[in-house]
């Protein structure tokens, strides 16, 4: 199983959303808190010494998307490893001081949450994965928001607790900080297919695009991982495919 057992329990547990969503510091439905925010506050007293982890997905052919959480920081990191990398190499990460989320686009992370979903039925799409990688990817002009957001809103509802009435992330909490539709970011594609953003800051209209992947692959190692990243992709639509979930395969 994917989720650590320390993990489990805190997947049904809305202090840990308003937490993990940064709702508990003025994020995103921080305005439906209602009596969480004393929990919240008697949440900020305790140890959290051992509350780092990491959560483990394979896509495929042991292709891993690796979520790198610090509750007691309030960091989240999102990492890839492939059969051909020692370590794991960071897309980017959320935080509440220097943060760059923006790692992947909606399909992209659609793909992922497909592949685990094929990998571990236990982990349906969309459902556990979703809800807890979504903070990384965004939206652009040429998605279908509608659809990303009923998904995510769908796999945060598979979490709540069936009485519960009080605060849960919504797909519109999620939205806020993912949508970039209108914000002049333009996409760029090489012919091995690597795929990254520029946004015109003299043009900008709304947040700006705070990612590392912002140039094409250097042919150093250095900047954005770009060979990781199409070979997790790469992985994913062959694990999807092979299920029969998807029509053609695509090469990333």
């Amino acid at each position: 199983m994917a989720i650590p057992s320390v993990l489990q329990e805190s997947l049904h547990d809305p202090v840990f959303w308003a937490r993990y969503t940064f709702a508990h510091e003025e994020g995103p439905g921080a305005d439906r808190l209602g009596d969480l925010e004393g929990l919240l506050d008697d949440d900020a007293d305790e140890d959290l010494d051992d509350s780092s982890l990491d959560v483990t997905f394979e896509v495929g052919s042991g292709h891993h998307v690796v979520l790198s959480m610090d509750a007691s920081a309030d960091s989240y990191s999102l990492l890839i490893a492939t059969p051909d990398s020692p370590e794991p190499v960071e897309l980017g990460w959320d935080d509440l001081a220097h943060w760059h989320p923006h790692a992947l686009r909606w399909t992209e992370l659609d793909l992922i949450c497909r592949a685990i979903a094929t990998r571990d039925p236990r982990l349906p799409h969309p459902g556990t994965p979703l809800a807890l990688l979504c903070r990384f990817a965004a939206v652009f002009d040429d998605d279908d928001v509608d659809q990303a957001v009923a998904a995510v809103d769908e796999a945060y509802a598979a979490l709540r607790p069936p009485q519960w009435e009080g605060y849960w992330p919504s797909g519109a909490d999620w939205l806020e900080r993912a949508d970039f539709r209108g914000a002049n970011v333009v996409w760029q594609r090489d012919e091995v297919g690597n795929l990254w953003a520029h946004q015109d800051e003299d043009a900008r209209d709304g947040e700006p695009f705070y990612s590392t992947r912002l140039g094409p692959d250097t042919g150093t190692g250095d900047g954005f991982p770009h060979a990781p990243l199409r070979a997790v992709l790469n992985a994913a639509t062959v694990t999807v495919s092979d299920a029969g979930l998807t029509g053609d395969r695509h090469t990333f």
